[in-house]
């Protein structure tokens, strides 16, 4: 056996990890030309002999991450002609079809700290390219990426976007891939929102999750134990849009991965235990112009601008529309729950929490919007890219007195949010035919193999066939 002395991998500590992070991350902000990153990654790459491979990732149209290690040298040969079998990644292409292409996006590299990724690895973010090297329609992060670029080479507009990512800790490795065996979760902790002693699991679990945030660049802002037992929130700074879609990517590994190590399983099921708060992924949107944010009044309603009550009206006009992008499972519906502050009511509110759309308190940096619906297990991708062009794009006839006195709600079950999608010519328009209709045969297929009324009680084919959890063999066996 191979003794780890006769090896030499890049192993960098995290001080040094989250300088060089924010430095790339700083670049990207700066839109540094993508041939210059790239000449400067290549580079890189070539002359750091600790380096063995490089993670290649990508997201597929449900919001499942992809990793890809390619061999480096074999990376810095062939990076324009990176294939892969489509048709192994359930809505992306038919057998007939399967070849796709990965192009690399040089400007989303990371450094990843050895103590949980391994040494001598760097992971960069990709996109999908169709046979003929065009973007594949199914990939929702070029579709995201393209949009904010032209959103600022038209009028110089800033999409800026915070999300609030709440994740279950619980006992034991891939606990979720085990609950149809045992019917049931097991907290590391019982103490709640601030019961958690320094030093135990959860605390442990979230000291050092955040570190490897810190570490990665993410500007760390706050984290904590949530409401419910053994539920975790770790925030981070809000930046562009894009930026910020990778680095959810990156969370949701980032705490399996710890979790894993600590022999846990980080869930971000939105609702996987019955009678106790779910998981949220509230979404803060903001848009910002010649270094003007948009949505800042001081005199406005709220202290919104009229531009951001116009992007409420929108986003309430297509609520039904996007429901199912924003809450992809059947287990999504059983969080739209009025009895645990869900936020189900298709209205704004500043303070009222059961609306969809809240208005936090602000000022001139931080004036935005918090569409509160959105589900943890959503594609961040599709999400943000829904949220951002309806915000910006279509009329309105919701004014901000409508918006905050509507009484009707969302979808409380994945069959009608299914329905309503499908038929939605906004949803057309937006993401396309062809994948709107994937996306609908996708969650169709999860909620046929499930019950097809919630009940009280939670169901384990929700679980066990939920997109970011399936046990293949099992999902084949149906």
């Amino acid at each position: 056996m191979t003794t780890t002395a006769l090896r030499d991998f890049l192993e960098i500590p995290y001080d040094q990890l989250e300088e060089m992070n924010l430095g790339v991350k700083q670049a990207r902000l700066d839109r540094r030309p993508a041939d210059v990153l790239r000449e400067e990654r290549v580079r890189y790459l070539s002359d750091e002999k600790r380096i063995k491979a490089v993670t290649v990732c990508f997201t597929d149209l449900e919001g499942r991450l992809h990793m890809l290690d390619y061999d480096k040298k074999f990376l810095l040969k062939s990076a324009d002609n990176l294939t892969f079998d489509g048709s192994s990644v359930r809505g992306f292409s038919a057998q007939f079809e399967s070849d796709l292409r990965l192009a690399l996006d040089w400007s989303a590299f990371y450094w990843l700290p050895s103590d949980v990724f391994g040494p001598g690895k760097v992971l960069v973010f990709a996109e999908v390219l169709d046979r003929n090297g065009e973007p594949y329609a199914s990939d929702l992060r070029a579709q995201l990426k393209r949009y904010t670029e032209n959103l600022w080479a038209r009028e110089k507009t800033v999409c800026h976007v915070a999300p609030e990512i709440e994740g279950f800790l619980f006992k034991g490795r891939d606990a979720e891939r085990h609950y149809h065996e045992v019917g049931h979760f097991e907290y590391v902790s019982t103490g709640g929102y601030y019961h958690s002693l320094p030093g135990d699991s959860l605390r442990n679990f979230i000291d050092t999750a955040a570190e490897v945030q810190r570490a990665m660049g993410f500007l760390n802002e706050k984290d904590h134990p949530e409401v419910a037992p053994s539920q975790f929130e770790m925030n981070f700074s809000y930046s562009e849009v894009l930026v910020t879609a990778d680095q959810v990517q990156l969370y949701k590994l980032l705490c399996r991965q710890v979790a894993a190590k600590l022999d846990m399983t980080a869930s971000f099921l939105p609702k996987p235990v019955t009678g106790i708060n779910g998981n949220g992924m509230h979404t803060n949107m903001s848009f910002n112009r010649d270094g003007k944010n948009l949505f800042w009044d001081p005199s406005g309603i709220d202290g919104l601008a009229a531009p951001g009550w116009q992007s409420i009206g929108r986003i309430l006009d297509h609520a039904l529309d996007l429901c199912l992008v924003l809450n992809p499972s059947v287990n999504a519906y059983r969080r739209l729950d009025p009895h645990f502050e869900a936020p189900n009511q298709i209205k704004a509110s500043p303070n009222n929490r059961g609306a969809m759309v809240r208005i936090p308190t602000g000022n001139e940096r931080s004036a935005r919007i918090e569409v509160r619906s959105v589900a943890p297990d959503a594609n961040p991708y599709m999400v943000f890219y829904t949220l951002a062009r309806t915000a910006l794009e279509p009329a309105t006839s919701t004014t901000p007195e409508a918006a905050k006195g509507n009484t009707t709600t969302l979808p409380d079950n994945i069959h009608d949010a299914i329905r309503l999608f499908s038929q939605s010519d906004y949803v057309k328009s937006v993401l396309g035919a062809a994948v709107q209709g994937k996306f609908a045969e996708l969650k169709q297929a999860q909620a046929d193999r499930c019950a097809k009324a919630l009940g009280s009680l939670i169901k384990v084919p929700e679980i066990q066939f939920h997109h970011e959890v399936t046990n293949q063999y099992l999902w084949n066996r149906f």
